[in-house]
């Protein structure tokens, strides 16, 4: 991907991120809780469920409450909190760290034995959901 497609396609997702926590912080959506749509298929948490509710513990300082919620939480806040900014850097000064740190790290994920080891953290969590019943 380029950078300026990536630069843009991670603002609109983190812009959405944002409305995403407003909308679901709204009182007449909480009374009719929309919950996750996996979850209401299956009956089961998926391993995402509780991230939204993570990232607004995050928000409120709770980092503890957070990461017992969902550990996928501090990852999503963080991401949502700190590349905005990166990437506005990058385009004051007209550079490109935040695309090679992001190059970088797509090949470090893409090794075997990592994405292994990030597949099963992924089943972790989801399997700690289930027993949390989320």
């Amino acid at each position: 991907m380029k950078r300026n497609k990536l630069y843009i396609f991670l603002l609109i997702a983190i812009a959405f991120g944002y409305a995403w926590l407003v909308f679901s912080n709204v009182t007449f959506f909480k009374e009719k809780h929309i919950g996750c749509l996996f979850k209401k298929v299956t009956t089961y948490p998926c391993p995402s469920c509780g991230t939204t509710r993570s990232v607004q513990l995050v928000f409120k300082g709770e980092f503890f409450s957070s990461l017992l919620l969902n550990p996928f939480g501090i990852l999503v806040a963080t991401i949502m909190l700190v590349v905005p900014f990166w990437i506005g850097i990058d385009l004051i000064k007209k550079s490109d760290s935040f695309f090679k740190f992001y190059k970088a790290s797509e090949q470090f994920i893409s090794k075997k034995p990592i994405a292994i080891l990030l597949f099963f953290l992924v089943v972790l969590n989801w399997y700690w959901n289930i027993k949390k019943n989320i």
